[in-house]
C-alpha cells in the first residue's frame, strides 16, 4: 500500500504546491516522516536488510544524510508499507493520511517552501513522538494546536 508520493504533490497540486519550486520540495513531508521512523527503528526490512540502505540508514541518524535523500534515493519519492516495520504501519494506517499533513501544515503553514533542514526535522520529530506515544494510549483526536502547546510548554 501506498501511503503518500511526491508526484502526487508536485504533479497533483497544481493549484497548491508552488510554481517553479523544485519538485524534490513535495518529498520533503515525506521524507521526514520516513526518517522519524529510521531514528525511532520503524524502518522495514526492505532497507534494513540491505546492506547499501542499512549504510544509509545509518547515516541519516547521525544526520549525515537528510530524510528526503534518503527517501528519494531509496523509495522513489513515495512512502509505502514496505518502508516501515509493522508497528510503523499500524501508526501510519492510523495517523498518517488524516492527520500527519494536517499536523505538518500546523508547523509549517506554507506545506511545500519548507527548508530541508534538521532544524525543521527536529520540529517534526516532537509532533510525531507525540502522536505516536497518543496512538500507543488509544488516542490521536488531539488538535495539532493543543500538540503544539503542551510541547511548548514542556520546553519551558
Amino acid at each position: 500500500m501506498k501511503y503518500d508520493d511526491a508526484s502526487w504533490h508536485f504533479q497533483g497540486n497544481q493549484g497548491i504546491f508552488p510554481a517553479g519550486l523544485h519538485p524534490d520540495h513535495g518529498a520533503t513531508p515525506i521524507g521526514m516522516f520516513l526518517g522519524w521512523a529510521i531514528v525511532r527503528d520503524l524502518v522495514g526490512d526492505l532497507h534494513c536488510l540491505d546492506e547499501e540502505r542499512a549504510f544509509d540508514l545509518d547515516r541519516v541518524k547521525n544526520r549525515h544524510l537528510r530524510p528526503r535523500d534518503f527517501l528519494l534515493n531509496w523509495s522513489d519519492g513515495m512512502l509505502t508499507t514496505e518502508d516501515l516495520s509493522p508497528e510503523g504501519n499500524a501508526f501510519a494506517k492510523a495517523y498518517y493520511r488524516d492527520l500527519y499533513l494536517a499536523d505538518w501544515d500546523g508547523l509549517f503553514p506554507d506545506r511545500y517552501r519548507i527548508d530541508d533542514t534538521w532544524e525543521n526535522f527536529d520540529r517534526v520529530v516532537a509532533i510525531l513522538d507525540w502522536r505516536f506515544d497518543s496512538w500507543r494510549e488509544g488516542s490521536l483526536e488531539q488538535q495539532v494546536g493543543e500538540v503544539l502547546e503542551e510541547l511548548a510548554a514542556r520546553e519551558r
